[in-house]
This record gives structure tokens, sequence and C-alpha cells, in this order.
């Protein structure tokens, strides 16, 4: 077999599990949605979502928008730690064409690979180390998830699960630094700052939450509901459906509602609101398929 054959036998394969992998995608998110039909009235769901004020929800797109800029000043941290210096407004408008290609494009390639291949192609960036750059950004997100996290677990969880949930949280963190101190040493000078910016990210979006309480007149006390949605956040890191968690968001909420003896369809209302603020967000981002994010 000629090279020219092997080359186009691997990009046949790709294509083939690209679309396995957007039919597994579809599939986990009609099933999701299918069980939570299940279990809830999707009628009420839709109308408490109708009746949500409008100002509060404006003022956590503002929130969520600010986490995604503190984002992509994470993830610049770890760039300069590979001798990649982009400027954050170049850094930004790459990010935000990352979130509209994650969020709106999930058939085609990742966000997070598109922006390895843009700095692949415009700075000859080693391929290898800007892929661990990006990887290692969407660690730190979680990590600052897991301490907000183990810190919300005291306010709804028994004693015992509360500090299980706690000691693991910081055993996360302590085998991260573990891992970039002896094996992706080029990245431990932004350890500190990468994990800081997490948390500030992280925090923006809980308030994010909290506006999305508001707009449907649940009381700020109710942190369950912050709980779930910081369960939730966790599992949609996980490329498993479509749009960044759709779906699975929504059947962490019915479950989690169900646990702690809320009303699921309030819980599917913020979890669709969550995610309307998420589309409205990052739509912004497809001027940069159109506009190279790398141009000044």
């Amino acid at each position: 077999m000629s090279e020219e054959e092997q080359i186009e036998n691997r990009k046949k394969k790709s294509r083939i599990n690209q679309a396995l992998g957007l039919l597994l995608k579809i599939g986990i998110t009609i099933l999701c949605f299918w069980y939570i039909s299940q279990k809830i009235n999707f009628a009420a769901a839709i109308t408490a979502l109708m009746k949500a004020r409008w100002l509060y929800l404006f003022l956590a797109l503002i929130f969520f928008i600010l986490s995604k800029i503190f984002s992509s000043f994470r993830l610049n941290i770890n760039f300069r730690n590979i001798g990649l210096h982009l400027s954050e407004k170049k850094n930004l408008k790459l990010y935000w064409l990352g979130m509209f290609y994650n969020l709106f494009l999930p058939g085609a390639i990742s966000g997070d690979a598109y922006k390895v291949i843009l700095l692949r192609r415009k700075y000859k960036a080693p391929y290898k180390k800007t892929s661990v750059a990006v990887l290692l950004d969407r660690f730190s997100g979680v990590l600052a998830l897991g301490i907000i996290l183990s810190i919300y677990s005291l306010f709804v969880l028994p004693p015992t699960y509360a500090a299980l949930c706690f000691i693991a949280s910081l055993l996360a963190v302590l085998s991260f630094y573990l891992i970039i101190r002896y094996v992706l040493i080029d990245f431990l000078p932004g350890f500190v700052p990468t994990f800081f910016w997490g948390l500030i990210v992280q925090c923006c979006q809980v308030i994010c939450v909290y506006l999305i309480l508001a707009s449907l007149n649940i009381s700020w006390t109710e942190r369950e509901w912050i709980f779930i949605f910081l369960v939730s956040a966790v599992v949609s890191v996980l490329p498993i459906s479509l749009g960044g968690g759709l779906g699975t968001r929504e059947f962490i909420f019915t479950e989690g509602s169900l646990f702690f003896h809320h009303d699921p369809q309030l819980g599917v209302a913020i979890s669709l609101l969550f995610y309307l603020v998420t589309v409205f967000g990052s739509v912004g981002g497809v001027y940069f398929s159109f506009h190279d994010p790398l141009v000044e």
C-alpha cells in the first residue's frame, strides 16, 4: 500500500470515528431527554421558564461572559508557559471561536482541537505541547469546580459525605500538582495562577446561576440548586452529549431535584435557562469563523 493510500485510509477512519462519535452524542442526548420526560411535566417546566424575569437573565448573561473572558486569561497563561505569546485580545477571539465550535458544531472538529490546529498553522506551535496546554486548562477548571462543590456540600450533604467530598477534591488538586511537578514541568509556573483564575471563573458561573434562580423567584438560601449545578458542570465536561452537556445537565438537575425533594420542573427550567445563557454567550464566536481570530 502506497503512502498516499495510507493517508487516505487514516482520513477515512477519522471521518468514520467522527460520525460514530456524533451518533453516540445524539443517542445519549435523546436518551436523557426521554428519561426526563418520564419524570417531569415538560409543560410545567416550560411555563416556569416563560415566567422568568428577563433583567436577571441579562445579568446572568453578563456574568457568564465574564467567566469566559477570565477563562481565556487562564488559557493564555498555559500558552505562555510553552513560549506561545498571544495578546489577550487575540487569545480571547480564539477562545470565543472555540466556544462556538464546541456548542454549535458537535459533529465537526471540537473547538479545543481547532484552536490547536490554528496555532499550529499560524505560529508553528508544537502540536503536543499546545494540546496539553488546552487540556490542562480544562482540568484546572474541573479542579476549581471540585473545590467549590466540596464547600457547598458542607451545607447540603450529611457531614460524612461532605467530608469525603472535601477530601476527594483536595486529593485531586494534589494529584494534579504532582503530575505537573514531575511530568509536565513546563506548566509548573502557571499552576497557582491558573488555579486562581479557575476559582474566579467558577465563582462567576455560580453568580450566574444565582441570578437564574432569582429570575424564577427561587430563594438564594436553597443552596441545593447550586450544588446540583456544580455536579452537572462536572458531568458536562465529558464530551458525551450534544452542545456541551445538553441532556446530561438536565438529567442531573432532574435527579438532583428529586434527591433533595425539590420541584423537578424547576430543575429542568434552571438547566434550560443556563443552556440558553450559554448559547447567547457563545454565538458571537461565529464571527471569527469568517474572520481570522489571530489577526489584530
